[in-house]
Order: C-alpha cells, then structure tokens, then sequence
C-alpha cells in the first residue's frame, strides 16, 4: 500500500514497534487527511530512518500505528552549521525551514550588537525544522537551538570548526568556495543593520573565520541564509 503522509515522530523505530499517536497527530492523521485503519504512512525520528507504518486504531483522541518495514535508512547531513540573527518573525521561520531543506545539521540562533528581536520561541522554530523535513523527504531534523550571544557562541567556540562569514562589505562578485577545506563548517549571517564595528573586527581577528562576498548586490538576511547554504553546499557539501 502506498502512502502518502510523511510524519514525525519521536519514538523508536522498529519492526512490529507500536508508536502511539497524541491528539494533535491523531487529528491531523484521521481528520484531516481521513486516514484509517489499516492504511500506511511514513514515519521518522531523526535517528532510525524512514519506515512504513499502518494504522492500528483510529481516535478522535489518540490512536495506535505499528512500524512495519524501513524503506530508507537516515542520511545525516554534511557537517555544516547556520548561525543567523533573528529577523521579523515570518523570516525567521523561513529561514529555519529552508535552513532545513537545504541540508544544515544545526541552527544557531544568534544575538549580535543589531539585532532587533531579543527573544524567540525555540519550540516553534523546532517544529518548523520538523514540519520542513516532513514535506522535503528528510530523514535527519536539524537542532534549533535557543537564543544566544554572538560573543557567547564565539567565545565557546569549538576547535577545528570553521567559520564562513558573509560579509555585506566585501565587494563583488561571489567569493568562490571551491579552494576552501573540506570539513566541519558555520555559516554565519548578520542582521538587517549588518554587524557592528565592534563585531567586525572580533570577526576578522579569528583565525578560523573566513569572510566572503555573496555577489555585488546586498541581500536581506532570508536570502543571505539560502544563498550561503547553496554556495557551500555546492562547493563543498552533499550536492557534489
């Protein structure tokens, strides 16, 4: 039986594995896409891959689907890191989402000197990362991470991870990556004001940052995010 619903679920994925549904599943399964029993769809955790699995009880409560078989085993992403500061809220969660599509293992929320947004609700920008690796056939969701200082991340920085910085003042065209090493990496992108003197200059004073121009034209930050990860990605990701 084919199925055509993708979701995630944070249980064990076994065969003849019962995984128990809360009523926000139940809802969207039974209700609103008239599943039943009997009927299959695809369920993942971030960590055993994608199975099939068939609906044992339907409730307008809860309900009851049991794994069946793997059909994909997970497929972890490269080593890559986005750490972005957060912009209006419609934004951001497009920047997770597409941060997710685009292959990014985690997601650092950051508080630079411009930031304008001093809080976030992480709990909903990790449901975006689910819901985004649910529709793009993923099998690994991204961590989003709570809000932090830029100079916090920076001063916790761990050995052997490299920076790549973009950097609205350097000129055109699009600095290219293919010369870079392979390996554990951060994208880092700056708020709507872009970073402060200050920052600038901590920046460019690491040893493993590495700045670059993302063409002769200054992006707004969404876009900034999605072109970065493109770039790296093909020039040093899972796209080659």
């Amino acid at each position: 039986m084919t199925a055509r619903v993708r979701l995630h679920l944070d249980q064990p994925l076994a065969p003849g594995q019962p995984l128990t549904l809360d009523r926000d599943q139940a809802n969207y399964l039974f209700a609103v896409m008239r599943l039943g029993p009997g009927d299959a769809i695809l369920a993942f955790n971030g960590r055993d891959g994608e199975w099939r699995a068939e609906v044992a009880e339907a409730g307008k409560r809860g309900g009851t689907l049991v794994a069946v078989e793997q059909t994909r085993p997970v497929r972890l992403p490269p080593d890559l890191w986005l750490m972005f500061a957060p912009i209006k809220k419609a934004r951001t969660d497009f920047i997770v989402e597409k941060a997710t599509e685009l292959g990014a293992a985690r997601i650092l929320p950051v508080q630079t000197d411009f930031t304008n947004a001093d809080r976030i609700r992480q709990d909903r920008l990790q449901a975006h990362a689910i819901e985004a690796t649910e529709q793009c056939g993923g099998t690994f969701v991204p961590q989003v991470d709570d809000l932090l200082a830029l100079s916090r991340v920076l001063a916790d920085w761990p050995a052997g991870r490299r920076i790549l910085w973009c950097d609205e003042n350097l000129p055109g065209p699009a600095t290219p990556l293919g010369d870079l090493p392979r390996g554990p990496w951060a994208v880092l992108i700056g708020p709507e004001g872009g970073f402060s003197p200050a920052e600038q200059t901590r920046l460019r004073a690491l040893p493993m940052v590495h700045p670059i121009s993302l063409g002769p034209r200054i992006l707004r930050a969404d876009t900034a995010a999605v072109a970065a990860l493109t770039l790296w990605q093909a020039a040093l990701g899972d796209w080659r």
